[in-house]
């Protein structure tokens, strides 16, 4: 589902990627660890096409991404990748439903068809009394639900998040983990993320680990 080749990456003088290969399966949940400043969030938004590497190449579902235009880009991240922050970014003056629609009315899909994928999703992920709530009306798990539902709302073939867990207390935080792992098995998506927690990369697949812009 995603193939990364030869990446890398710098800043000025500081080389943060130096020449990364990964291969990622189809339904596969991959966890990417190692020290702050081992370059993982730069490899997780170069793989979310958020971020052009210096040299290498990204494939998701057989797509050459970096190859694309940058309106073609902008539309095959949007209806191709799913992204999930450690801070949610929710639009405060929405509600979940609003939220969780937004990718899909970006991509100018139908409204009706929108509404009801996004009271999917949201009741799929124990939300089904929440979706006329804006933001601060959620606790923080509720939120993070609502991110993931809009991170699915496309459909996507990936799904990269970054820190997702890393704004919660102990019980929202299993709680989002065990969804990730129910994603994988009842939708069968594939996911990436970035993590600091231990208990969430023992959990996962497959366990990357990355020090100094490398992979050990």
């Amino acid at each position: 589902m995603i193939k990364v080749e030869h990446i890398t990456k710098s800043y000025g003088n500081l080389q943060v990627l130096k020449g990364i290969d990964v291969a990622i399966a189809k339904a596969e949940l991959v966890t990417i660890v190692g020290p702050s400043g081992a370059g993982k969030t730069t490899l997780l938004q170069i793989m979310g096409t958020l971020s052009r590497p210096d040299t290498g190449e990204v494939w998701i579902n057989g797509t050459s991404v970096f190859s694309l235009n940058d309106r073609k880009l902008s539309d095959f991240r949007n209806q191709h990748i799913g992204f999930v922050f450690q801070f949610h970014h929710l639009l405060p003056e929405f509600t979940a439903l609003e939220n969780v629609c937004m990718p899909a009315l970006i991509a100018k899909q139908s409204h009706t068809v929108t509404v009801k994928r996004a009271k999917d999703l949201l009741a799929f992920l124990g939300l089904k009394d929440r979706w006329e709530h804006k933001p601060n009306e959620l606790s923080g798990g509720e939120q993070q639900r609502v991110a993931v539902a809009r991170a699915l709302m496309n459909k996507p073939d990936v799904l990269l998040a970054d820190e997702p867990s890393g704004n919660l207390d102990s019980a929202n935080k299993q709680e989002l983990h065990r969804l990730f792992f129910t994603l994988r098995d009842e939708l069968q998506q594939t996911i990436v993320i970035v993590t600091h927690d231990k208990e969430l990369a023992g959990m996962s697949d497959r366990t990357l680990t990355m020090k100094d812009g490398c992979m050990e």
